[in-house]
């Protein structure tokens, strides 16, 4: 094989459609577009959803909701996480570099998928689902999430409940027993 003896694959390349080039060519004349009508005319484009100048279906149909515009969410779950070793930062430029999302500027999102058996991690994504939250804590590495995420405010607002939980019984138990002693002293 040398340079000079490179060609296309055979069908690969084919002639330009040449209109307009004498009958003889086939396609001479009226160039293959028939006779008359808007669509012979010259600057005419027949966009998508066109009825023939009448309206269009899209039109005629009532509108309803609203679209909203934000950035696709990248999935990556806390099994793939293993591919770090202990102590390693993981953030959206890691992620990349190791090829588990595909761009570093769209919001990545932590699902439990898998286990974590690397410990140590410093994990910052976007979001994070709860599952997620309690698997990454439990393998011993720490999670950042941005302020205002919905996941970190129900976490916390969860142990905070729990250490209210224990508060509160501690309490109930110390009014009992101050109920008690009342009672002794009565009976003495």
């Amino acid at each position: 094989m040398k340079l000079n003896e490179l060609r296309p694959a055979p069908g690969s390349k084919r002639d330009r459609k040449r209109k307009g080039r004498g009958v003889g060519s086939g396609r001479g004349k009226t160039a293959g577009r028939g006779q008359k009508g808007q669509k012979s005319r010259s600057g005419f484009s027949q966009g998508a959803g066109w009825e023939g100048g009448r309206s269009r279906l899209v039109m005629r149909l009532p509108k309803r909701g609203f679209t909203r515009k934000k950035s696709p969410l990248q999935i990556v779950n806390v099994g793939d996480l293993n591919l770090f070793s202990g102590g390693d930062t993981v953030d959206a430029v890691a992620l990349a570099g190791k090829g588990l999302i595909r761009r570093a500027d769209h919001p990545v999102k932590l699902l439990a998928g898998g286990t974590l058996e690397v410990a140590g991690l410093k994990i910052s994504v976007d979001l994070a689902s709860r599952e997620a939250v309690n698997a990454v804590k439990a393998a011993g590495s720490d999670l950042e999430l941005p302020e205002g995420t919905h996941v970190e405010d129900t976490v916390a607002a969860e142990s905070a409940g729990e250490a209210k939980q224990t508060r509160g019984k501690k309490a109930g138990a110390s009014e009992a027993d101050t109920a008690a002693d009342d009672s002794t002293t009565e009976a003495g």
